[in-house]
């Protein structure tokens, strides 16, 4: 059986780099930043545990918060094109801070689902 990419990359502590350093483009984003709360410390944690879960770690993100409804989730906020190069581009800056840990198939398929994921929450 082949390990999860969770497994891959090291798990919980791959997750929580990648994730800190999303926020830390977000945090100085004119257009992301007010999208998120004035405290991140609740948005960086589920958005670790949801990224464990979907690459084959812990469903810790579903025992807590049920079924990611990601669209659902994020449809308060306007999310225009802009916003969503924005989001893509914290994301890479973040994946890009990591790379180092990934081959090339990892970073790739990482890529490609947030770049997928980003599109389908666009919602003007």
């Amino acid at each position: 059986m082949e390990d999860t990419l969770y497994e891959q990359v090291g798990g919980l502590a791959f997750f929580e780099q990648l994730v800190d350093g999303f926020y830390d483009v977000v945090a100085t984003d004119e257009l992301l930043r007010p999208m998120y709360p004035e405290d991140l410390t609740e948005s960086r944690r589920h958005l670790v545990l949801f990224l464990c879960q979907y690459w084959g770690g812990p469903t810790t993100y579903m025992d807590e918060r049920g079924h990611p409804r990601l669209r659902m989730r994020h449809a308060p906020f306007r999310i225009t094109k802009k916003a969503r190069d924005g989001w893509i581009h914290a994301m890479t800056c973040a994946l890009d801070g990591v790379r180092d840990q990934l081959n090339d198939e990892q970073y790739e398929e990482m890529m490609a689902y947030f770049t997928m994921a980003a599109n389908q929450m666009r919602n003007v």
